[in-house]
This record gives C-alpha cells, sequence and structure tokens, in this order.
C-alpha cells in the first residue's frame, strides 16, 4: 500500500513539474477606446486569444463612443477599485487618462495600446508608429495626382494623441510633395460624422481629388458623401484595414487604406504584460508594422 502511495504521489509530482507556470494568478484589466466599432472588436479578439492561452479571464471595457471621455474615466475608476495586477488603455483623451491613474495611484502594471500616452510610470506602448504609418499612407495619396492634388485630411478625436500624429504624418508628407491641404476637420472617428464634413467640403472646396482619413470608418462615410453627390476622380484613403474598407477596395470604390493589425496589437498587449508581471524585461515601445493595402494587393488581405 505504502509503494502504491509513493508511485501516485510521484506521478503527481512529475504532473506538476510538467505543466509550466500559468498566468491565472495575474488580474489584468482592458479598457479600449469603445467597443462600438469593428476595428476595437478586432483588437478584443486579440487579448481574447491571448488570455485564452494564458488560462486568464480579463475584464475588457470601453465606453459606448470614442468621444466619451468621461465614460471612459469612470469606466476605469472603476476598474483600478479592484486593484489589479495590470491594465492596457487605448486612451481616447491623454490628459484624462493621466489625470485618472494619478489620482487614483496605480502602482501596477500599465501598457498602452494603439495608442501611446505621457504618463511617467507606463510599462510599455503596443501600437503603430502613426505618424510614420500616416506618412506612408500620405505619401501614396500625393503621387495619385502629383502637383494637382487638392487634399482633405479629415482627422480623428480631438485632443486625441493618436490623431494628432495620423494628422502630423499625412502634412509631413504632403508637405515634402510642396502641398497645402485644403482643409483639416475632425470627423471624431466615425462615419455620420465624417460623411457630414465630406458633404460640406465638397460645397466649400469642389475641386478636393484626394481625402486622407484617420480611420476607415471615416473613409467610408467620405465615400458615402462622394458617392450620393454623384462626383468621380476623388481618391479615398482609410487606416485600419478593416474588413469593410477591404471589400470597398476590392469593389473598387475605397482607393486604399493603411492596414494595421489590430488583432496582434491587442495579443501583443496582453503578452507584453503578463511578460513585466512575471519579472521579464520588456520593450518601452512594441511596434506593430502597417502596410498599405489597394487594389493591387486587396486579394491576398481579404484572404
Amino acid at each position: 500500500m505504502k509503494k502504491i502511495l509513493s508511485v501516485v504521489l510521484a506521478l503527481m509530482l512529475l504532473a506538476m513539474m510538467a505543466v509550466p507556470a500559468m498566468a491565472e494568478d495575474f488580474t489584468i484589466v482592458v479598457n479600449l477606446k469603445t467597443l462600438s466599432s469593428e476595428y476595437w472588436q478586432t483588437v478584443k479578439s486579440g487579448i481574447d486569444k491571448a488570455a485564452e492561452e494564458l488560462g486568464l479571464t480579463i475584464d475588457v471595457q470601453g465606453p459606448p463612443a470614442e468621444s466619451d471621455i468621461q465614460g471612459q474615466v469612470n469606466q476605469i475608476e472603476t476598474q483600478l477599485t479592484g486593484n489589479p495586477d495590470a491594465i492596457i488603455i487605448a486612451p481616447d483623451d491623454n490628459d484624462a487618462v493621466v489625470g485618472v491613474l494619478e489620482s487614483t495611484g496605480y502602482q501596477g502594471i500599465v501598457v498602452f495600446c494603439d495608442t501611446t500616452n505621457t504618463f511617467e510610470n507606463q510599462t510599455a506602448f503596443v501600437g503603430t508608429s502613426n505618424d510614420e504609418a500616416a506618412y506612408g499612407g500620405g505619401v501614396y495619396g500625393a503621387a495619385i495626382n502629383g502637383a494637382d492634388t487638392k487634399a482633405l485630411i479629415i482627422y480623428g478625436q480631438e485632443g486625441d494623441n493618436t490623431s494628432n500624429l495620423r494628422k502630423s504624418g499625412y502634412e509631413k508628407a504632403l508637405e515634402e510633395a510642396g502641398l497645402t491641404p485644403v482643409a483639416e476637420m475632425s470627423g471624431n472617428n466615425n462615419t455620420a460624422d465624417s460623411k457630414n464634413v465630406m458633404e460640406a467640403q465638397l460645397i466649400s472646396n469642389p475641386d478636393i481629388n484626394l481625402v486622407l482619413c484617420h480611420n476607415d470608418d471615416s473613409a467610408l462615410g467620405a465615400l458615402e458623401a462622394i458617392k450620393e453627390a454623384g462626383k468621380e476622380g476623388i481618391a479615398v484613403i482609410g487606416f485600419d484595414g478593416n474588413t469593410s474598407a477591404l471589400e470597398s477596395i476590392a469593389a473598387g470604390e475605397l482607393k486604399a487604406t493603411i492596414a494595421q493589425q489590430p488583432a496582434e496589437m491587442g495579443y501583443l498587449s496582453v503578452m507584453t504584460a503578463v511578460a513585466a508581471l512575471k519579472g521579464e524585461t520588456v520593450e518601452k515601445v512594441v511596434s506593430v508594422p502597417t502596410v498599405v493595402i489597394d487594389a493591387e494587393n486587396v486579394a491576398e488581405h481579404l484572404q
């Protein structure tokens, strides 16, 4: 009997040694800019994948819209009352998120996803180099009509760091081509507001032939306004690489999109947070590359 018990104990010990240390003891919460868009749902899918692989249950929240800055602040405050080991944030507003992190005195791991932040104690940023990616898209767009380019920039949420960086990248590309945008307007990162902006600009600047947008929702809104006005010869470029944008490109409507890898971004945000929690050295900036998708390569990306 003693021999059997010894064998059983030995097998149990071996089994315990064979199973790698999981991250189930870590508490991680996430707050994204919103969950009400294809892009952020794709980011969430990457987070969910990492959580499944690590055996974690991760609380993922986001306000109803990216413009709901106070809503995000309230959610983050509530999430931090549980004193999680790590928080991953895609901030709608830099100052608001810095304020809530400082006012709560949170001392855990802080990873910013997609949108960087000026919070001094952040552990890492995981995302796209937004200014460089937008610059590439701007260079592509400016080459379509060359010196005859009349460009409109539809940027995102006022005060949002991602919006500022993407606008800067577009402006740099146009400036290097000897061009000045005919207008720069906020579309609030959504289809309806961007459509309204485009409708107004088609009246005030009817010679526009290039529209550089800060996300695909804005691009599709601008495209809708152009189609309804019966205008032709206007190249609209989005940003994100959403499926809806790729389908529009394949249909010969949207000219191009600067494709991010949102699922990979969400996945790497979790993996970076867990690595930091384990005491491993993590990069301050984990860069996720982008690519310009147009009619030439859209088929492979749709696959």
